[in-house]
């Protein structure tokens, strides 16, 4: 039995990205004084932690050469690839084992850092917790990187993703797509569909490549330049800050210039002054202030808009393509409520305005993308239910916009996100229907309530009510209740996924107009709906798949 007082230490050593000179004072040391430096390698023999680490070898030590059975390649292994890893690192940790019973310390280089994507780990899961262990950490391949590039990575709030460049190309997309920054790594034979993944998130033309960062034929470029076919696995992909870098003069390269600020000034003055008038004076101070903006600035190269969903309510609702297309734009467009969803971006200009000015808004976005910008149009829920996609399209297909670029991106809508906290009231066929009377006269309404009422679909009631609407709610009640049971499920949603949330159900004949504002959503059932208590949960709300036969 091994004596536990005399046994040996265990250190996993970061010896850093290539370059010997940039291995700590603390690992040199370890280095130094180890009786067993053990590293890994591929089957070829040779070990680029060994390489960096030679200098400071003393050249009396024990060398532990742990050789991957498997890299890239096929197995036979019964276990497959998995299996035949999993067997290696069981092996290489007894062996290990053996020097540390031995009362040998044993140094196990890494690459970069011993813990970030480093073969240590898996000594390390597998003997620290049986004999002493220490960990020294190394720079890391993607600060390497980014000193090479001589760029930021992340500045103030921004998120940077670290992404393996294994994963799926849909995944890719999606990652590449929700963050600011990103470093793609484990490149190689990844190289084709990381690309891909860049190109389909219209982030290709920041990508900066790295090859071998701080090693002998290191090589840096933009990614978009690189031949696939001489991409090796040191190598990284890299998105930095999307935070704007300074001139020589100390101003910013890709900031707003002075008109644009002022645009911006002069429509935040003018929305406060909007708030105090009438919606007809609010139209005006909108459209001159459009003009004013296009005065000031002929139109150049064609940006783009983009009408981004933003879900019910916060981050927690956005899709990654929406985040990403919200991350990407230099201005964001949107009624003030929607934008103060929206985290504050260093670089990006806001222009906030009321919500009765969907068209003069639409314009506005237009005229900046005919300027060279990248404009998100901000909307709640999904754009195309309700919301602004449709005020953009009905801009976008007049002169003189019919060639900026529109793009629609969907998001969570108010209905799903109600439905499903209730349960399923949605399950089975269903109608969305606004009550607001402001872009269609009430006796549509109610035409289009009795056509669904008497299809007896389950209805979902959009704008129900407000400050100057307070009739439209007891009216459709009234209506429906010619169709259906006093006893037929409303599903009372207000806030959805908000600060205010409260979501509850009352029977159709006991619905309160004045409990019904414009943040509340209603889904009022079919004659199939059911509304169950289960147990001591509270009650769910659903609408069977299957619709009795006549």
């Amino acid at each position: 039995m091994t004596d536990r007082q005399n046994v040996g230490k265990l250190y996993g050593v970061g010896v850093g990205p290539g370059d010997p000179s940039l291995v700590t004072v603390r690992a040199a040391e370890l280095i130094g004084k180890a009786d067993v430096i053990a590293y890994h390698c591929a089957r070829h023999g040779r070990s680029h932690a060994r390489a960096i680490a030679e200098r400071y070898l003393t050249g009396g030590q024990i060398e532990e050469r742990l050789m991957y059975p498997v890299t890239v390649e096929t197995t036979d292994h019964p276990g497959g690839y998995r299996g035949a890893l999993d067997d290696f690192y069981r092996e290489a940790s007894e062996r290990l084992a053996a020097h540390l019973d031995a009362g040998r310390d044993v140094v196990v280089l890494a690459e970069g850092d011993p813990l970030f994507y480093g073969s240590y780990q898996h000594m390390h899961k597998r003997l620290a917790h049986r004999y002493p262990a220490e960990v020294v950490p190394g720079v890391t391949s993607i600060s390497a990187a980014a000193a090479r590039l001589g760029t930021p990575l992340v500045e103030a709030e921004e998120v940077l993703t670290v992404i393996p460049g294994t994963l799926p190309e849909e995944e890719l997309a999606a990652r590449l797509a929700a963050t600011d920054s990103a470093v793609v790594m484990k490149l190689g034979r990844t190289f084709p569909a990381v690309r891909r993944a860049l190109e389909r998130t219209g982030r290709l033309a920041e990508a900066r490549y790295v090859e071998r960062a701080t090693m002998d034929g290191e090589r840096t470029g933009w990614l978009a330049d690189v031949d696939p076919d001489g991409v090796p696995y040191f190598s990284l992909a890299v998105l930095p800050s999307r935070v704007a870098a300074l001139d020589s003069a100390g101003r910013p390269f890709a900031a707003p210039d002075d008109r644009a600020q002022e645009t911006s000034a002069q429509e935040d003055r003018a929305s406060d002054d909007r708030a105090q008038e009438t919606s007809a004076q609010e139209d005006r101070a909108s459209d001159d202030r459009v003009q004013e903006a296009s005065a000031q600035e002929a139109p150049g190269p064609a940006g783009e808009v983009v009408v981004v969903g933003t879900g019910p309510a916060g981050p927690l609702w956005l899709t990654p393509e929406a985040r990403g297309a919200l991350a990407n734009a230099t201005d964001l467009v949107g009624y003030t409520t929607y934008l103060d969803r929206v985290p504050v971006r260093a670089g990006q200009v806001r222009h906030g305005s009321d919500n009765k000015v969907e068209g003069v808004r639409a314009e506005f976005a237009l005229d900046l993308a005919r300027r060279g910008r990248r404009v998100a149009v901000v909307s709640s829920g999904d754009p195309g239910v309700f919301a602004m996609a449709t005020a953009v399209l009905e801009a976008a297909c007049e002169d003189p916009y019919r060639d900026v670029p529109v793009r629609v991106l969907p998001g969570m809508t108010a209905a799903h996100a109600a439905a499903s906290r209730a349960g399923a009231p949605l399950g089975h066929d269903y109608a969305v229907v606004s009550l607001s009377d402001r872009l269609k006269p009430w006796e549509v309404i109610a035409r289009r309530l009795r056509a669904a009422a008497e299809a007896d679909l389950v209805l979902a009631l959009y704008n129900p009510g407000s400050k100057s609407r307070t009739t439209q709610v007891a009216s459709a009640r009234d209506l429906l209740l010619e169709y259906r049971g006093p006893d037929t499920p409303v599903v009372m949603a207000r806030d959805v996924g908000g600060p205010t949330e409260r979501v509850r159900t009352v029977a159709l004949a006991e619905l309160d107009p004045a409990e019904v504002d414009m943040r509340t959503l209603l889904l009022v059932g079919s004659t199939q709906t059911r509304w169950v208590r289960r147990g001591g949960e509270r009650e769910v709300v659903w609408t069977p798949r299957r619709y009795p036969e006549q």
